[in-house]
């Protein structure tokens, strides 16, 4: 509840500034490439006791993004983001797992999680110019899909299960940028997703022009 009250107040904030010449309001759309971070302290396996594994790992990130320019200070933007696939191994010993049935093996077994992050998410931007230059912020929330794949292995067996998980958690992001030639607009972006289970940052380098 906190978080949609810290959207809300924000929003209105910054929609009360004053409203500028029709020159600085208009469509955008660009896109970004970056690199972010996954970082989940508890991903469980089974259900109940045992098989709880940390996911922490790095990747390539792409978004798509467009919006609408209310005038310089204040813009709508819907962005669409790839953020990657991210790859962690577990060593476990058997007797620790809950699993469904018996195993004719003492060996322990290798567990390698993947997971693959897609979604979008809405912004209200808001933007302080400095002549060519402006610094930025936004809030909003991010729509997400995660896909993951668990494989367990040893020198006796071999198993994977895929699961696909999905929700809706509080987004912001933080930026500054350069626009030249009055249309195309440089940014360097950090932004963070406050997933429930995990921590997801990005630094985003994009590119946008001004319509």
């Amino acid at each position: 509840m906190k978080k949609y009250a810290v959207a809300v107040f924000t929003a209105v904030g910054l929609m009360s500034l004053p409203v500028m010449a029709a020159e600085d309001s208009g469509f955008y759309a660009g896109a970004g490439i970056g690199f972010s971070n996954l970082e989940s302290e508890s991903i469980e396996l089974f259900e109940g006791d045992g098989g709880s594994i940390k996911l922490d790992d790095d990747d390539v990130a792409w978004k798509l993004f467009g919006g609408w320019r209310l005038n310089k200070y204040i813009a709508f933007e819907l962005a669409y983001f790839d953020l990657g696939s991210f790859t962690d191994e577990t060593n476990f010993d058997v007797d620790d797992l809950p699993l469904p049935t018996p195993v004719s093996t003492t060996d322990n077994i290798d567990i390698k999680t993947t997971a693959d992050l897609t979604g979008f998410a809405p912004y209200v931007v808001g933007t302080w110019p400095i002549g060519m230059f402006e610094v930025s912020g936004k809030l909003g929330y991010a729509f997400w899909d995660a896909d993951l794949n668990v494989c367990g292995s040893n020198q006796d067996l071999f198993a994977c299960e895929d699961v696909s998980e999905d929700g809706e958690d509080f987004a912001w992001g933080v930026g500054a940028g350069v626009t030249l030639l009055d249309n195309i607009n440089v940014k360097v972006e950090y932004e963070g997703i406050e997933i429930e289970d995990a921590d997801v940052s990005i630094w985003w380098l994009t590119g946008a022009w001004r319509f």
